[in-house]
Parts: C-alpha cells; structure tokens; sequence
C-alpha cells in the first residue's frame, strides 16, 4: 500500500522541491561523490535563496536529507537550529560529560 503525501508550497520553491527529493531518493545508496556533492551544493543555494521562507518549515519536515544540509548550513550561528531544544540540550549535555572523562583518563 502506498501512502501519497501533499504539501502546498508556492511555485518559487519547486526548485527546492524538486532537488530535495533527489537527494532523499540518493541518500542511503551508493552514487558517485562528485555527483552527490554537487546535488547538495545546488541544495544548499536554494537553501540559501529562500531562507526564512514560511513555506520552509514544512518543507523540511518532510524531507530530512534536506534538514540536515540546512541546518549545517546555519550551524555557524544557530547551531541545531531544527532540533528539539530537549535533544540539542541532552546531546550538548552528553559531549560535556564525555569530553571531562576523557579528560580525567588522559586518553
């Protein structure tokens, strides 16, 4: 059974759509690097282009190959900007306590 998804989004963002589903479709299978690299690289402009888009939101909801390239490309200033505060807290919390171990052993 297969299931069909609709989202609205406004023309200007078919580009973006478009280059999301590819990458989704691409990611757990083995393609060429440069390939992949420049799949990404397209992504990552429209990532840019359309920033602070209200259609975005949703758009990377439903695509999480692409969440994950936009969210690197904002983690220079709003770190993991689409996780949850809970996880992003624990996650931070958890490098915190492996980083004093590691240190106290001197490994």
């Amino acid at each position: 059974m297969s299931s069909v998804i609709k989202l609205a989004l406004p023309s200007e963002l078919l580009s973006l759509v478009r280059l999301a589903h590819l990458l989704q479709a691409v990611e757990h299978r083995s393609v060429d690097p440069h390939q992949y690299r420049l799949l990404v690289e397209k992504l990552s402009a429209e990532l840019r282009q359309h920033q602070g888009h209200e259609a975005l939101g949703p758009l990377l909801d439903h695509f999480p190959a692409a969440a994950e390239v936009y969210e690197n490309l904002q983690y220079a200033h709003a770190g993991l900007c689409r996780a949850p505060l809970e996880a992003s807290l624990q996650s931070e919390l958890a490098a915190r306590e492996l980083l004093a171990r590691v240190s106290r052993t001197g490994a």
